[in-house]
């Protein structure tokens, strides 16, 4: 399974967030974070990148979901998870819509959510019950997504690579997901891949999106792993710095990938989300990632 839902050889994304720009004037008194989805999304586009995202400004991973499900109260589980009363990203992700043909739709994995909260009530023995009542919630938001009109949708599941997640159970409900949708699935997992790959190799995803940039023994762990089909999400980008990569040093990391996957297997994109980076190092980042890998396009 190749990149059939964009026709270019290694296009370009992001893994999601982006720094949170505020806007001023009377549209923030109804939707203080508008002018920051605006932003988030006219940036992207101005990068060059090809499969964007609405910039996912309106909270941390965590809350940005747990505050809409019912049965959880701040970051206390009180009850049995229920799906959300409305669409909880939609709005977003079809202004994003509005603005490019391509956009990934972004769920937190139930797993990271069901680890980032606290137990407190009986009705839940441990986390692994949790994360699948989590997916099944989830599961509406994105059947949600998929008929806002998104390219893919993708699950985040960093707690995967810590090795504290049962990922068994975290595969089970990662699928609970993707079976409920007809259009292509992702899931991003960053970290470092040596404890957990195999496992993570056994989800039924069409696309896998890892860091490669601030882990590069990552790229040596697959040289006799068959990817049975699927996509990877070269993450080449480091997130976790305000230092902008040039566009030759991007090229030689993307080269790398395309020596191990080939150019046709690979969406580009950086190790992680941007929201804790300054507007400016995420831009041009992105920018000068879009770059090198047109160049690295253009001489395949």
């Amino acid at each position: 399974m190749k990149a059939y839902f964009i026709n270019k050889v290694l296009a370009t994304t992001v893994v999601g967030s982006y720094p949170v720009v505020k806007g001023s004037g009377l549209k923030t008194i109804f939707d203080p974070l508008k002018s920051a989805v605006e932003t988030a999304v006219a940036d992207q586009i101005m990068a060059g990148i090809d499969i964007i995202s609405d910039g996912q400004v309106r909270g941390d991973m965590i809350n940005a979901f747990s505050g809409k499900l019912p049965g959880i109260k701040g970051q206390d589980v009180v009850g049995k998870i229920q799906p959300a009363s409305g669409p909880i990203t939609v709005a977003d992700t079809k202004y994003a819509r509005s603005k490019s043909p391509y956009v990934k739709g972004i769920i937190t994995g139930p797993s990271t959510l069901a680890h980032g909260l606290h137990i407190s009530t009986p009705m839940y023995r441990n986390r692994e019950e949790l994360a699948l009542d989590i997916a099944a919630a989830l599961a509406v938001e994105a059947r949600y997504l998929e008929a806002a009109g998104v390219t893919l949708i993708q699950i985040d599941e960093p707690i995967f690579s810590t090795g504290v997640a049962d990922l068994a159970v975290g595969k089970q409900a990662v699928e609970l997901i993707t079976g409920s949708i007809r259009i292509p699935s992702c899931m991003h997992v960053c970290g470092n891949l040596g404890s957990v790959l195999d496992d993570i190799l056994k989800i039924n995803v069409n696309v896998l999106d890892f860091e490669f940039s601030k882990n590069p023994a990552n790229l040596e762990l697959f040289g006799s792993r068959d990817l049975a089909g699927r996509m990877i999400g070269y993450g080449c980008v480091d997130s976790s710095s305000e230092t902008v990569e040039t566009i030759p040093e991007l090229k030689k990391r993307i080269e790398k990938g395309v020596e191990v996957f080939g150019a046709k297997t690979m969406l580009v994109d950086p190790d992680c989300g941007m929201r804790m980076r300054t507007r400016e190092a995420a831009f041009w980042k992105l920018r000068n990632m879009a770059e090198a890998a047109k160049e690295v396009r253009l001489a395949l």
